[in-house]
């Protein structure tokens, strides 16, 4: 034999994709995907297409974990996910008035959804409080009545935690853009910013701990994108977890919350040992078993068999070990996914946009579904302890959900406010009674000052100059080298 027949590559098998072929196609798909972020309209149906994917996800598990003792309480399987139904319609329509408000109504509405929640949170607290101190018989006053998390209002039923989380988000978005670049200085901060934040944590945070963590990522996404120095993001962590200690062992509250803390450092032999319904464990424990049940492609939609009175709050707080039981490890990472679109695309809408309270705003919501959603899941695989936080989107909660999708409306029409989005709807307007039904065109972006139009042609020119010198140069060594 040949020494060329000897050392000659064997013969590639048929069908194998050759290496170079398969970068080609890798190439090929970055190129693509490139170019559909690149599109003027990429951050709109981003966020319509993650944030309808999640919802109808949500619906259908809501569905899936009530049904069972929704029968065996009323006799109709249909009860809860009904009110959810109901809940999602209602947020649907405060997701298009909220895309189709302009900037200014977002802020003139900041003072007032504060102070609103602020007074539904004194209420609830405060009559909470006189009922556990015995002043009142009952934890109602009049047609009004406070329930843990819920406060009652006649027939409606709210969770005011949660309007304090959009609240805080335009407020705080609106005061620091009115300060400007007067927030490097602390009193800027301490009138009114800090006074009125910490209030709100107190408030939130006695009843309801996992929320006021929230807040407080939710605030350190407003000062981040507003530039506030990093020296004071120190003094707010420092606070925060003070405050977080102190609440732990609040009055009222001590003995519950400290022992889901002291839970959360069980190792897993000791939490799937758990006597009986021990209220620190037996929650971890069903969660950690409907997860170790699905496997990677699950039991199937609607066959969980923890829900069956075994798994608490397997509707709300608990919901995604549901999803790891009937979908598996593969339904686990479809949501985790979406959630990771919708960070991206919140977060590239805040850098995207021009104006400075769009810019907070946009961080702060985006930080703020996404830090929920990191609580919620982190309690059920036990990364973190467990807080109660309902899952965006998923969980069943009626408030909850309303305010999300209003939420969700507001970065809808940041994200058509962008610059090349404006300009690109401007250029092809849709008909009128499109713009009536869905949303009308977004303000086109501020042209440049003549003064910011001349330094950039500046720059432009000398960039082009040093470009040419630079491009002469090896012209003019190569000829000198030449003539030596």
């Amino acid at each position: 034999m040949s020494g060329d027949a000897r050392t000659a590559a064997p013969p590639a098998e048929a069908g194998t994709p050759a290496p170079r072929a398969l970068r080609a196609d890798l190439f090929t798909w970055v190129a693509a995907l490139r170019g559909l972020l690149s599109r003027p309209l990429a951050s709109y149906y981003l966020l319509l297409a993650s944030a309808g994917l999640l919802l109808m996800i949500g619906l259908a598990m809501v569905y899936s974990a009530t049904s069972v003792a929704a029968y065996n309480a009323s006799g109709n399987a249909f009860s809860v996910i009904a009110q959810q139904v109901v809940a999602a319609v209602i947020g649907l329509a405060a997701f298009w008035v909220c895309q189709r408000l302009p900037r200014r109504t977002f802020r003139a509405m900041a003072p007032v959804a504060l102070t609103v929640s602020i007074v539904l949170l004194v209420l609830m607290d405060g009559i909470a409080l006189l009922y556990a101190s015995e002043v009142l018989p009952a934890p109602q006053i009049g047609f009004i009545h406070s329930e843990t998390l819920w406060l009652y209002i006649g027939p409606v039923q709210l969770q005011p935690s949660e309007l304090a989380k959009f609240a805080l988000v335009l407020w705080g978005a609106d005061v620091l853009t009115r300060k400007g670049r007067a927030i490097v200085h602390p009193k800027e901060l301490l009138t009114p910013l800090f006074p009125l934040v910490g209030l709100l944590f107190v408030l939130v945070g006695y009843t309801d701990l996992g929320t006021m963590l929230c807040l407080l990522i939710l605030f350190i996404g407003l000062l981040w994108a507003a530039g506030v120095p990093l020296r004071y993001f120190g003094m707010l962590l420092g606070a925060g977890l003070a405050g977080i200690a102190l609440l732990i062992v609040a009055p009222g509250r001590s003995g519950y919350r400290s022992d889901r803390f002291g839970a959360f450092f069980q190792n897993d032999a000791e939490i799937i040992n758990c006597p009986g319904r021990d209220d620190s464990c037996w929650q971890a424990k069903q969660g950690l078993l409907a997860i170790s049940d699905g496997g990677w492609f699950g039991v199937g939609l609607g066959k969980s068999s923890l829900k069956w009175n075994w798994l608490p709050s397997a509707h709300n707080d608990f919901i995604f070990a549901v999803i790891a039981e009937e979908l598996g490890v593969v339904g686990c990472l479809v949501v985790l996914s979406l959630f990771a679109v919708l960070t991206y695309t919140g977060l590239r809408i805040a850098r995207r946009v021009n104006d400075p309270f769009r810019r907070m705003a946009a961080c702060a919501v985006t930080l703020w579904l996404v830090a929920q959603a990191v609580i919620n899941i982190g309690g059920v695989v036990k990364l973190l302890p467990i807080t109660g936080l309902p899952l965006p989107f998923i969980s069943d909660g009626g408030t909850a959900l309303i305010v999300t999708l209003a939420a969700v409306g507001m970065l809808a029409s940041f994200a058509r406010a962008e610059p090349d989005a404006a300009r690109a709807l401007h250029a092809r307007p849709a008909p009128k009674w499109v713009q009536l039904v869905w949303a009308p065109l977004p303000p086109l972006p501020a042209p440049a000052r003549p003064a910011d139009a001349a330094a950039s042609a500046d720059t432009g020119t000398a960039a082009a100059k040093a470009k040419t010198g630079q491009a002469k140069e090896p012209a003019g060594g190569g000829s000198g080298e030449r003539r030596r």
